[in-house]
């Protein structure tokens, strides 16, 4: 099974869904589901989905879906979250929460089960908006590893509606007698650089990324997704 999500949830960013009202649902179609760079369908589409609600405090729980394809009958996997939002001053917020990621399709699928924490900050000036993200878990893909994510990000608005996202981050299983990624790396290195811009109530991406990892599903490649999302 490979690993790695952008999500941080890849269904939650930093200004993920903390300011909607109530229910929310987004639907997404992607070229590739990549999971910190590391294809999640073989280097297939992807079809995704989340149902999201948002209290007025900040809190948000959701659930979020997507194909999978782990090289055997696991299809489908089916997250979970809880979490909350705050702006701390006019500069700083924060984001942290729990999520839980479960496989579907195969008899063996849900072995790889596993919770994960998230604390993620933004800090917004005139020169865009920089996020300070790190994700932990206790059981990772349930081989009872620790592993964690850590990864700086930096968005800019180069023109109304046009925005340039770049990130790197770093994957570590804390424990490679229990788990390492098919390299037999411990841990590796993630680079992304992405365009995200609007039309006609799309959210669309087209992202450029690389890992360390030397396996066809982590190497170079481009992933073009379109979202959009619906008030309920």
């Amino acid at each position: 099974m490979t690993t790695t999500r952008t999500l941080l949830l890849s269904a939650l960013t930093l200004a993920s869904s903390h300011t909607m009202a109530n229910w929310s649902t987004t639907v997404t179609a992607a070229s590739d589901y990549t999971f910190n760079g590391v294809s999640q369908t073989q280097n297939d589409p992807a079809l995704q989905a989340s149902l999201d609600y948002g209290f007025d405090n900040g809190v948000y729980a959701g659930t979020w879906a997507s194909n999978v394809d782990f090289a055997d009958d696991s299809n489908l996997e089916v997250d979970f979250y809880v979490g909350k939002y705050v702006t701390l001053n006019d500069s700083w917020s924060a984001d942290y929460g729990i999520a839980y990621y479960s496989y579907h399709g195969d008899s063996s699928s849900d072995d790889g089960n596993y919770p994960e924490v998230y604390t993620k900050f933004g800090f917004a000036n005139s020169l865009g908006q920089t996020e300070f993200n790190f994700w932990y878990s206790w059981d990772y893909f349930g081989t009872g590893a620790d592993h964690t994510v850590a990864m700086i990000a930096h968005s800019i608005e180069v023109a109304p509606g046009h925005t340039i996202r770049a990130s790197f981050d770093v994957s570590n299983s804390l424990d490679g007698e229990k788990y390492m990624w098919d390299a037999g790396d411990k841990s590796y290195n993630h680079y992304r650089l992405a365009y995200q811009t609007s039309y006609e109530g799309f959210n669309i991406e087209v992202a450029a990324e690389n890992t360390s990892l030397d396996y066809n599903t982590a190497d170079e490649r481009i992933v073009l997704s379109a979202s959009r999302t619906f008030s309920l």
